[in-house]
């Protein structure tokens, strides 16, 4: 089947690309939309620049599209590109959702109204599993932005690992923050994944804090190969 990953650069559409490819089907791209609203309803904003270097690092194609992120207005813009999509054979659409019933309805109504099938592989998982898969599979994932009670400045540019794992179940307990960040307390990037060719190494990045919420925000990164090819010789 030909699909399309509605994509961030983020664990849950980089995790959307791992399920796709599971039941091989052809990624025509990734889908990358750009809102000019940090406070996007739908779409991730931090760091969203390196979705270029992500699909670089799997050898996908991408396109980008650039939306005002009006609340609603901004599904319009995703319409267009579906259909288009649609006139060159993209068959489903799949999405990182596990619990938003909002991003969900919306792409699978869309989804249905262009005669597309719409796929949330995630969709309620436990999220303390999840998390936990992800590390178990080797996805290397660090935190770009924070926005919750208990996330604190010294959490941006963190890996997700156990240790974390196990502070965000505390920090479920005490404050009620999603354990997959599902509720927006964070945004992630993927620098690594089994299905990445290369890795993406961060050399320089900027805290961007306010109060009680802030940004890590990557402004100089390169690829590195994963193999030593020479040892093949």
């Amino acid at each position: 089947m030909k699909s399309v990953i509605l994509y961030s650069g983020g664990k849950d559409s980089t995790m959307a690309v791992y399920e796709s490819l599971k039941n091989n089907d052809e990624i025509y791209c990734l889908l990358s939309v750009k809102s000019r609203n940090k406070d996007s309803y739908m779409f991730h904003v931090p760091d969203i620049h390196m979705v270029e270097y992500c699909a670089e690092a799997m050898e996908l194609h991408t396109i980008d599209i650039i939306t005002d992120g009006i609340k609603e207005e901004e599904l319009n813009d995703l319409e267009k590109i579906l259909t288009r999509l649609k006139s060159k054979g993209v068959e489903a659409v799949y999405t990182g959702a596990i619990e938003s019933t909002y991003q969900r309805t919306r792409v699978d109504n869309i989804c249905k109204k262009l005669e597309m099938k719409s796929f949330s592989p995630l969709w309620h998982r436990n999220p303390v599993e999840y998390m936990k898969e992800l590390v178990d599979l080797g996805f290397e994932i660090i935190i770009t932005s924070v926005s919750a009670y208990g996330l604190t400045r010294d959490w941006l540019g963190r890996t997700i690992d156990y240790n974390m794992i196990e502070e965000l179940i505390e920090l479920n307990e005490k404050y009620g923050v999603h354990p997959a960040f599902e509720g927006g307390e964070a945004e992630t990037l993927v620098l690594d994944a089994p299905m990445y060719d290369q890795k993406i190494v961060i050399d320089d990045a900027e805290i961007e804090w306010a109060v009680d919420s802030g940004i890590y925000n990557i402004t100089k990164a390169h690829l590195e190969e994963k193999y030593d090819y020479s040892l093949n010789e």
